[in-house]
């Protein structure tokens, strides 16, 4: 606990408190001569501003004012006295708040002192260990002739167009199915249960395990009764364990005819001359694909032997911001796609399951800050400029476009902060003890 008292009668009187290793309280006292001053002003202003019945504006006396506005009058005072003293406590308290605070405050009265506390997370002290010969595992990106054709048979696959089958085939794995169905549960209906003209490839796994080997061998028009049993771990919890009986239409099948893999069919894909140009560009795009995937595990097992390494606490506060903002953001891209009442639900679901991974992204950014802060790891601002560039290209707009949408001071931070984080990742990896992972 720390108190820093001033001389001065109009000061305010601070007091800091510890509440556990990364929460701080600070209590401020207000004297009473700065709050009856607060309030003469308000009144006085409120006095020139409203018209009362038999009272010329601004000669209304305080004791009438009072009746009429002293409860709202009041609030408005405390937002006043807590806006004009916070950051001059904040200052004299030393610490450095990360995220909003949270204020408690007492109603305000004109003959006593007026006392809030402000409750804030500080950044955790974090003793970096020896950042030498960290383990880390480093996977070569490598592209092999078979992956080149696996993604040309991939492509060659997508672009199959779908031919009606003889009615008199009979359905097999790698067939398109198109089926009506109604699904009971106890002889009722059930939600998500029906569908009308749905594509079903047999073999493919998308249905419940049943419904489509039920179907094999099945003809055009047949009609068909399946029994099947929803596994224990169903995502719908209350279909679970439970049985289910369809009756199956089965309206049409049809099967995919493959292009030849030819010239032609890489001209087909838009920007291609020939079949070895489209091979070159899948090589290229998959060797891209496995750095980036490298570079990402390589950062995962830097950052998991850091922090196996590196006990601190983190502020709850910051891993909530986090853990919000990806809701959010699953909110924003699910929207429209989902109905909104299942769409709750699911995030209701995911704010619990996704705590874990927003303290981890809080725990690795606040471990790479202090490691670009140990070492004197800063982007200049020439390195700055340049990435905002690139983000602006990337967006399809000019830099100062980009920095209107996002605010100049804040992307500039944030690109600072991130920049910084490559670097600290960067000087990591050069003095890591390598575990070269094989295969691809």
């Amino acid at each position: 606990m720390s108190t820093r008292p001033d001389s001065d009668e109009s000061a305010i009187r601070v007091e800091t408190r510890e509440r556990g290793p990364v929460q701080r309280e600070i209590r401020v006292e207000v004297p009473v001569a700065r709050v009856r001053q607060a309030f003469e002003r308000s009144y006085a202003q409120l006095a020139r501003r409203v018209d009362l019945p038999g009272f010329r504006r601004g000669k209304a006396p305080r004791s009438v004012l009072e009746r009429r506005f002293g409860a709202s009058l009041a609030e408005d005072i405390e937002r006043e006295l807590v806006s004009e003293t916070f950051e001059e406590a904040l200052r004299r308290s030393g610490l450095e708040p990360m995220g909003e605070p949270a204020i408690d405050a007492e109603p305000p009265r004109p003959d006593a002192e007026f006392r809030y506390s402000v409750r804030v997370e500080i950044r955790p002290a974090i003793p970096l260990p020896d950042l030498a010969g960290l383990p880390a595992r480093r996977r070569p990106a490598r592209v092999g002739d078979e992956d080149v054709e696996a993604e040309l048979e991939r492509l060659r696959f997508a672009r199959a167009p779908l031919v009606e089958e003889p009615e008199a085939t009979a359905a097999a794995p790698g067939q398109v199915l198109t089926v009506d169905f109604v699904g009971r549960i106890d002889g009722e209906p059930f939600e998500g249960g029906s569908g009308r003209g749905v594509e079903l490839e047999l073999g493919s796994g998308r249905f419940v395990p049943g419904f489509e080997e039920g179907l094999a061998g099945a003809r055009s028009g047949e009609d068909r009764e399946l029994t099947v049993r929803f596994p224990e771990d169903y995502g719908n919890p209350a279909l679970r364990g439970r049985q289910a009986r369809f009756q199956v239409h089965v309206a049409a099948i049809r099967r995919r005819r493959l292009p030849d893999l030819d010239d032609e069919f890489a001209k087909d894909l838009g920007e291609f001359e020939s079949l070895e140009g489209l091979r070159a560009r899948i090589r290229s795009d998959l060797l891209a694909r496995r750095e980036e995937e490298a570079r990402a595990e390589l950062r995962r097992s830097l950052m998991d032997s850091l922090i196996e390494r590196t006990p601190f606490d983190v502020p709850p506060g910051m891993v909530e911001r986090e853990r919000d903002r990806r809701l959010e953001r699953a909110r924003r891209q699910l929207g429209g796609a989902v109905p909104e009442g299942a769409l709750d639900q699911q995030l209701a679901r995911w704010r619990e399951a996704w705590r874990p991974d927003a303290e981890r992204e809080v725990r690795e950014g606040l471990l790479l800050e202090a490691v670009a802060t140990q070492e004197g790891l800063e982007a200049s601002d020439t390195e700055v400029e340049a990435r905002i560039a690139e983000l602006a290209g990337e967006h399809g707009v000019s830099a100062r476009q980009l920095r209107e949408a996002f605010g100049e001071r804040a992307l500039e931070a944030g690109v600072r902060a991130r920049l910084a984080e490559d670097k600290a990742l960067e000087f990591l990896a050069a003095q890591a003890k390598f575990d070269e992972t094989p295969g691809t």
